[in-house]
C-alpha cells in the first residue's frame, strides 16, 4: 500500500512540476486585413514572450512559399495581401507553429 502511495504522489509532483512547463509557452498568432490591400499579423507567446525575431512564411495554395520575413521589435509581420488562397505560417521551431489560412483574415 505505501509503495502504490509513494509512486502516486510521486506522479502528481512531476505532473505539477513539467505540466506548467509545456503550457507555459504556447505559440500565438493572428491576422488582419488592414483594407488598404496589406495584411498585419501580430504574434508572441502565451507567457508574454515577445514574436520578435520569428519566422514568417505566406504560401499560396499550392504550398509554395511567396513571401517570406520575420516579425519585427513590435511582434508584427506585414506584407502586401497575395491574390486568391494563402496561408501564414508562423514558425518559433519544432512545436512552435501557428498557420492562418486566409479565409480566417478578416478586416
Amino acid at each position: 500500500m505505501r509503495r502504490i502511495v509513494a509512486v502516486l504522489l510521486t506522479c502528481l509532483l512531476l505532473a505539477v512540476l513539467f505540466i506548467p512547463q509545456a503550457l507555459a509557452h504556447t505559440p500565438l498568432c493572428s491576422c488582419s486585413d488592414e483594407g488598404d490591400g496589406t495584411i498585419l499579423c501580430e504574434g508572441g507567446f502565451s507567457d508574454g514572450a515577445s514574436g520578435e525575431g520569428v519566422k514568417m512564411q505566406v504560401v499560396d495554395a499550392n504550398g509554395k512559399v511567396i513571401i517570406e520575413g520575420k516579425m519585427n521589435e513590435d511582434s508584427e509581420f506585414q506584407f502586401k495581401k497575395p491574390e486568391g488562397e494563402y496561408t501564414v505560417i508562423f514558425d518559433a521551431g519544432p512545436g512552435h507553429t501557428v498557420k492562418v489560412p486566409s479565409s480566417e483574415i478578416t478586416e
